[in-house]
């Protein structure tokens, strides 16, 4: 029998029924889930490998970790540790007893600055432990790309490093004390005193087997492959608390760690070094030796390549000329010191071409590069990239030729890979694009990784610089080490966990590399039926390769609130894995490829995992491999309910916009009607609306109207007068700007047409002609976001059809989720020349108004708290109006994270709390540090300091989220530069 067909030792033995191990430990007073929508969420972590886990427990304490130890002991049920769930090498899953600490064990217990000391629970999320610290000028040292949602016992399990370990080493050395379950039960605490007394075995094992441990462990800065027992030496003090790092959950759980701080660096500098290759790049990595380097990496214009195809040309600041740099940040005391080395490094390095960074340059350089590992997930023409060698690493003084050799290797192979990664610290890492779903792809992928053993072992190096080895490499390790090494490494284990029962098939008696792989799907045709309504390019087998676009790397955890960013509002407000956008994905790809859900698209767990994804769009940009969940809920309500009855806010929501047409006429009465007592209650009920939530109030004179009403008077293209009531020169100014389309959406039109009347008037003083499509046309998002696709496409073929007849002008409107859904849904909807064309037109009005170089008005004085609409953040971008704002003079705090109401979402009845608890994530905490700044219309509402404070929401859903759960009003941008104008903005 060939290592491939070998059955998995570790965590393929008989285990009981599922419903026995729950069973076992509810008894126990345990938080535990066997939902088939949890299991397959907590299926994979960032790693190839699927297992898919009995139970997932959520433990709050060392009680609890005992309890399920002694479940583990009695039923012989393996127990598997997770944090963040980011483990490239398939660490953090397993088949038994999930333990996830990322749900309550996350405090920072104690943070001492005068001794820079912090005790941690391993849940505890890195940047949560670097912003307590930062408050104290303090930093801890390492941090991997995934630092905002990788925890500290994750990263104590891989020892793990990041760029800045180059300056301040792996986690290992900065690890003070620990605090650890062993297999037993036993609580042991680890520092500096006395460890001989606590593991006599261990002492007499190692001091039996001192040469083989310093012939072969701890050779160089980043061999993490195997057990770390170099700290066991006695010159190392026998340290098993550094020992314990890198041992990957198989020895004991982390119950908290004591962790080193240090001063952050008085002064830093950003250097890029740019050479014709990554070759050459690597060739010079050995000279930082000679400078105060904290960080050194290489990164690939390939890598570039992709966030400028995916976000623009303006996503990706300007590097020197080259096809591979040398990223490196240098950290000193003496600002002129630091200066000097600086020009130093540029004058000796070989680079073709070098540049010094600010800080802004630098920090999106910096952002790339944690967005490594999601950037190279795909060849240029499509394909899936794969994680497996991932995170080599040699000696720093042999990495040029290594990685010379190891990309003839590729090719030697025929396949493909880009590589980046800590090269001042000899650690690459790299995505190959294994054939897996194509017949004898496996045995491809084995071939090379043996072959690129054998290579980094010839080079004196190691499978893993960083991520350990897991699943993916511990195989390799007989390539590695003598077979004396194994068998250490074998005899360890078994003093801590005789019976295998943490962490098996992982380092020791390791399980296949190619076995249990995710990635083996079957045609999507074989599987789901119904044509697919939307387009997937770049997707071979369309929505079944789409979903599998989700690698893992859990950037959908981060809190959105501190990095800025939108996603996943549901996973902000909830915390739990299945919410995430990762967590949807493994389960669309379990309905898709896998066995624990039925092969439907209408799977109850499917349903329940996509029923809180909010479809902000967010996961489609900033995910960093374009895993876009708002896409595959429409197209999985679309076919779950094809020739169904549907919930009823589907019907009520969906078609909002022709029932607001129809209402129009009796607007008056309806508005009366809805707020007599028990009417809207009753009617909010039939609608499957919740009861907390307001009805719009709608407009007695539409927009339209009043615009058409103003054409038939005579008003003429100045309309409501605007332009004669701008300084003189205006219809000069109309001749050089010429004119735009007004996309006057549904939702200004029939429930604000205030706004846009405010956008005539701020168009018309800055000297444009207004023309707005006469016929009603709407962008069809609600029925979108229903999953009401047929439909869709007819109402967004007709509205396309009339935008495109308008010939070549900008297309600006003030409604940003309708301009995004012109921009984003109509290409994946309709496809096509026209939809192509409309999209190119559409901007925002920030936008357009920068373009066009138009007069800003005088903004100061003015504080601005900006809730953008995630359809903005995630497809048009807020740069416009960041930088308008800016000109202005403005004060204006863009908020991260989704104000929660998210069109329909919010509105639909079981969905309110949630709502809520998203908007508890920066929104509304920013409205009540704001004291309730807003003002409707731009009216005035000054501090004590005599700013004008605002509450700036350019969407419906945002502005109506506000005035629900708070005492503010928010208003859009157009009326806030009508009123800096001065302009008598009209109302319809």
């Amino acid at each position: 029998m060939t290592t491939s067909e070998r059955p998995l030792t570790g965590q393929s033995a008989a285990l009981p029924a599922v419903a026995d191990i729950v069973a076992e430990l509810a008894r126990a007073g345990l938080e535990v889930t066997a939902d088939p929508a949890d299991r397959a969420a907590y299926s994979s972590d960032a790693s190839l490998f699927r297992l898919v886990p009995a139970a997932i427990v959520f433990p709050r304490g060392a009680d609890d970790v005992a309890a399920v130890l002694a479940v583990s002991r009695r039923l012989g049920v393996p127990v598997t540790s997770r944090g963040a769930g980011t483990s490239i090498a398939g660490n953090a899953i397993g088949t038994g007893i999930v333990l996830d600490f990322s749900r309550h064990m996350t405090a920072v217990l104690d943070l001492d600055p005068a001794a820079q000391t912090a005790w941690v629970e391993p849940g505890c999320v890195h940047a949560t432990l670097q912003a307590a610290a930062r408050v104290h000028g303090l930093r801890f040292g390492p941090d991997p790309s995934t630092h905002t949602r990788c925890t500290i016992g994750g990263m104590i399990g891989n020892n793990a490093c990041g760029p800045r370990a180059l300056g301040y080493g792996r986690t290992g050395a900065n690890l003070l004390a620990l605090t650890v379950m062993l297999v037993d039960g036993t609580i042991v605490d680890l520092d500096e005193t006395n460890p001989e007394a606590l593991f006599p075995r261990l002492h007499a094992l190692v001091a039996d087997r001192l040469g083989v441990i310093r012939t072969h462990l701890g050779t160089f800065s980043r061999q993490v492959s195997g057990y770390g027992l170099e700290a066991l030496l006695p010159e190392n003090g026998f340290d098993v608390r550094r020992a314990f790092a890198g041992s990957e959950g198989t020895w004991g759980i982390v119950l908290a760690a004591k962790m080193q701080l240090v001063r952050e660096p008085a002064h830093t500098a950003a250097v890029v070094l740019g050479y014709p290759d990554m070759v050459a790049a690597a060739h010079d990595a050995p000279l930082l030796g000679d400078f105060p380097v904290a960080a050194c990496e290489g990164l690939d214009s390939r890598m570039l390549d992709r966030v400028v195809a995916a976000k623009g040309a303006e996503a990706v600041p300007r590097l020197p000329d080259g096809a591979g740099w040398l990223v490196v940040e240098l950290t000193g005391d003496d600002e002129a010191v630091l200066a000097g080395q600086t020009q130093r490094l540029i004058a000796e390095a070989r680079a073709g071409d070098a540049a010094v960074l600010d800080a802004d340059a630098a920090a999106e350089v910096w952002a790339i590069r944690a967005d490594g590992a999601g950037l190279v997930s795909r060849t240029p023409d499509g394909r899936d990239a794969h994680a497996g060698w991932e995170d080599s690493a040699v000696p720093v003084e042999h990495l040029g030729d290594y990685l010379r050799d190891l990309m003839d290797l590729l090719d030697g192979h025929g396949l493909w890979g880009i590589p980046y990664g800590h090269f001042g610290d000899g650690c690459l890492h790299m995505r190959v694009d294994f054939p897996l779903e194509a017949a004898g792809g496996t045995t491809v992928m084995r071939d090379f990784l043996v072959a690129a053993t054998r290579l980094v072992a010839r080079y004196g190096g190691s499978v893993s610089g960083e991520h350990g080895d897991g699943r993916a490499r511990s195989e390799l390790l007989p390539l590695l080490y003598p077979p004396e090494v194994i068998d250490l490494f074998r005899a360890v284990k078994e003093l801590f966990d005789p019976r295998h029962l943490l962490g098996p098939g992982v380092i020791v008696d390791p399980d296949p590399l190619d076995a249990a792989i995710r990635l083996t799907r079957l045609p999507m045709r074989e599987r789901l039926p119904g044509e697919l309504a939307m387009a997937y390019p770049g997707d071979a087998d369309g929505f079944a390769s789409a979903v599998h676009r989700c690698t893992g790397v859990g950037k959908c955890r981060a809190d959105s609130a501190a990095t800025g960013g939108t996603m996943c509002p549901s996973f902000q407000a909830t915390r739990d894995e299945k919410h995430s956008t990762r967590g949807r994905a493994r389960v669309l790809q379990e309905m898709v490829s896998g066995d624990l859900l039925a092969t439907a698209w209408d799977s109850p767990a499917v349903a329940e995992a996509l029923d809180l994804c909010l479809s902000c769009k967010a996961c489609g940009s900033e995910c960093p491999t374009g895993t876009d969940m708002a896409t595959y809920k429409a197209e999985v309500l679309h076919q779950s309910y094809r020739g169904r009855l549907r919930p009823r806010s589907h019907y009520s929501l969906g078609f909002l916009p022709q029932l607001a047409r129809a209402v129009t006429p009796l607007a008056s009465l309806v508005n009366r009607v809805a707020r007599l007592p028990g009417i809207g209650t009753v009617g909010k009920r039939l609608a499957g609306i919740d009861s907390r939530r307001t009805i719009p109030v709608f407009a007695s004179t539409t927009f339209r109207s009043w615009w058409s009403s103003l054409a038939e008077a005579g008003a003429g293209r100045s309309r409501a007068g605007a332009a004669a009531r701008s300084r003189a020169g205006a219809a000069a100014r109309a001749d050089r700007l010429g004119e735009v389309v007004l996309f006057a959406d549904t939702w200004s039109n029939h429930f604000s047409p205030r706004i846009l009347g405010a956008a005539v008037a701020v168009l018309e003083h800055a000297g444009v002609t207004v023309r707005v499509v006469e016929q009603t046309v709407c962008c069809g998002l609600p029925l979108i976001s229903t999953g009401q696709l047929d439909v869709a496409r007819r109402n967004l073929g007709e509205t396309i059809a009339a935008l495109d007849a308008t010939g070549d002008v900008p297309i600006v409107g003030v409604e940003p989720s309708c301009l995004a859904a012109l921009k984003d849904d109509a290409q994946k909807l309709l496809g096509g020349e026209a939809a192509a064309r409309v999209g190119s037109r559409v901007q925002t009005l920030a936008q357009f108004l920068l373009s066009v170089g138009a007069e800003l008005p005088d903004l100061r004085g003015v504080s601005a708290t900006v809730q953008p609409h995630c359809h903005q953040s995630a497809v048009l971008g807020t740069a416009a109006d960041r930088e308008l704002l800016s000109r202005a003079g403005a004060d204006a705090t863009f908020l991260g994270g989704c104000c929660g109401l998210a069109g329909n979402f919010g509105v639909e009845e079981g969905h309110y709390e949630t709502s809520v608890a998203v908007a508890e994530v920066a929104l509304l905490p920013a409205l009540r540090d704001a004291g309730d700044g807003g003002a409707e219309g731009g009216g005035d509402r000054r501090g004590s300091s005599g700013e004008l404070g605002v509450v700036l929401a350019d969407g419906y859903s945002c502005r109506t989220q506000i005035a629900d759960l708070s005492d503010a009003q928010g208003v859009s941008l157009a009326e806030l530069l009508a009123w800096g104008h001065g302009l008598d903005s009209p109302r319809p």
